[in-house]
């Protein structure tokens, strides 16, 4: 269960990959069960005292071996996966069915409390929808949410602030029960292959700092009209802080090239990925709506 937080609901998620990763099937075999003996004897033995025997419980693994197949004797019970339930409720609940396994669940508990941190970003980024649509819906573009664009207002670029591959890949994948923007391939693939979701996120055309500076200084604009022309129509986004985001805005985007932006038949979203927040943000829409107006 979630004891509670900054939030008074919780967004159940993650548990299926955990089970379909690590505990479904015959996960229990002979050179396993020789494997953890021979850690458990390097691990715990001492250089004066020696390693006691019972220790490791040999016996108890052949036995999940031998009469289950190697398959875990555990019954596990959780609320759908998307759920969102107030805190402090159950989420999901483990038991061994088997009397002779009665210590099964403490050694399966450090692996499953794992779900904490794919739920912790399913409801984080549920909240933040729910902010998105609602400043969405006071300003007057409900149009929008009613075209699911609301969905690619939160888009994932995660991978290089995690940890690992694997909590890259958990993280956008509990991410993306909420929003369709994603650049974490590995989500896509983690998506696919536990949850059978066949492209669970999209991505679209996007430059970077290193496609803007290669044009060089005095080529910014060119590079950016560059963008508009290979991509007339849909979203494009383009980096636009790699030397003045403020002449960008007002010079380039709402200036030179502001009858290009005009003429294509999606949106342009400019990014500053760079400065003091929430500031920056609003420094910028103050310069675009000088240039184009707001509605």
């Amino acid at each position: 269960s979630s004891s509670g937080g900054t939030f008074k609901d919780v967004c159940f998620f993650g548990l299926q990959y955990f089970l379909k990763m690590y505990l479904c099937g015959s996960v229990v075999t002979e050179a396993k069960i020789d494997h953890a003996e021979r850690l458990f004897r390097a691990h715990l033995s001492h250089p004066v005292w020696g390693y006691d025997e019972k220790l490791f419980n040999r016996e108890a693994w052949e036995h999940i071996l031998r009469k289950h197949n190697g398959r875990l004797p555990i019954l596990i019970k959780a609320v759908p996966e998307g759920t969102v339930l107030p805190v402090k409720n159950v989420l999901f609940t483990m038991e061994n069915t088997d009397p002779k396994c009665y210590w099964l669940t403490n050694y399966l508990e450090t692996l499953l409390v794992q779900v904490w941190y794919p739920m912790t970003i399913c409801t984080q980024s549920l909240e933040q929808k729910k902010i998105i649509k609602r400043y969405l819906q006071d300003t007057g573009c409900d149009s929008i949410i009613d075209q699911g664009l609301h969905a690619f207002k939160l888009h994932d670029f995660g991978f290089r602030g995690v940890s690992s591959v694997e909590s890259a890949a958990l993280g956008s994948v509990a991410h993306l029960v909420h929003f369709l923007g994603t650049d974490t391939m590995v989500g896509l693939e983690m998506a696919k292959e536990f949850y059978s979701e066949d492209c669970a996120g999209f991505s679209i055309p996007a430059s970077e700092h290193s496609t803007m500076t290669s044009w060089g200084r005095e080529r910014e604009v060119d590079a950016m009209r560059n963008m508009l022309q290979n991509h007339p129509t849909g979203l494009v986004a383009c980096v636009s802080d790699s030397y003045d985001i403020f002449k960008a805005c007002s010079q380039y985007w709402g200036t030179e090239l502001k009858a290009l932006v005009k003429s294509r038949d999606g949106v342009l979203i400019v990014r500053p990925d760079s400065g003091e927040l929430p500031a920056i943000v609003l420094q910028v829409l103050q310069k675009l709506e000088a240039r184009f107006g707001s509605t």
